[in-house]
């Protein structure tokens, strides 16, 4: 319990900042310009917060993101496998998610105050709804233009499967190298470890999962990427559907 309430008091010190920075907006310089962006992406499987939604197959996977100073709003889509419904179809094959939030800054602190909804079209779920919405509250805060270390909420009313009250706190931790790999990459490497807690009564439940992962970004638009990933504390398949055990996953992104 004790672990449970220090995460809740880290989220209300976010949540705090966060509207001190979104009453100080008039202070702030910001570029009205609206940027529109799009990216594509190939990786060897798609892995959300640690569990596989793709069977451990590959994804493509396309984004589309428009921002005006601190606004910004985008859709985001994927195929999934998320196994057969037993009659000859499948559970879910595409995933869409909107989003849309501020992103404001205090005393060189970006925060993230927006919400996700993720959709589920065509899905077969006659039983508990599969589409919910997320409530994001993130700080960030980048040392020396090389060094950033995040913490960021997700909280959802009603988690997917209508599974109840459900909240996810992630950290995360992130270094720029200088200079060129070969004269050619501009290398990265993060770390993220996140704890998801749910309403046990409506079948929510409790784990932890990690990564880390090195990028190289290449071309000025294209970046490659490994993934280390694994979880906790979590009952699932070691391969296949909604599989969990530990993992690699190779991602090649192009942005425009």
């Amino acid at each position: 319990m004790a672990r449970h309430n220090g995460e809740v008091w880290i989220k209300s010190c976010v949540l705090g900042l966060a509207l001190a920075a979104v009453l100080g907006l008039p202070a702030q310089a910001q570029d009205k310009k609206l940027t529109l962006s799009a990216t594509a992406t190939l990786t060897t499987e798609y892995v959300f917060r640690g569990i596989s939604q793709t069977s451990e197959n590959p994804a493509v996977q396309g984004s589309f993101d428009a921002t005006y100073g601190i606004f910004y709003a985008g859709v985001w889509a994927s195929n999934l496998d998320f196994g057969g419904t037993g009659f000859g179809g499948d559970v879910a094959d595409i995933e869409i998610d909107y989003y849309a939030g501020i992103t404001p800054m205090w005393r060189g602190i970006t925060f993230d105050i927006g919400g996700i909804y993720y959709t589920y079209p065509g899905a077969f779920d006659p039983g508990a709804e599969l589409d919910y919405f997320e409530l994001k509250t993130g700080a960030s805060y980048t040392f020396a233009e090389k060094l950033t270390v995040s913490l960021t909420n997700y909280w959802s009313p009603d988690n997917t499967g209508e599974t109840g009250n459900n909240d996810v706190l992630e950290v995360g931790v992130g270094y720029a190298f200088a200079g060129k790999l070969f004269n050619f990459f501009s290398p990265s490497v993060d770390a993220l470890y996140g704890h998801q807690w749910g309403e046990k009564s409506a079948g929510g439940f409790d784990y932890d999962y990690w990564n880390v992962g090195l990028t190289l970004g290449f071309m000025d638009h294209w970046s490659a990427d490994v993934r280390y990933w694994d979880t906790g504390g979590l009952a699932c398949p070691s391969s296949g559907v909604l599989a969990c055990d530990g993992r690699v996953v190779g991602t090649v992104s192009a942005s425009f």
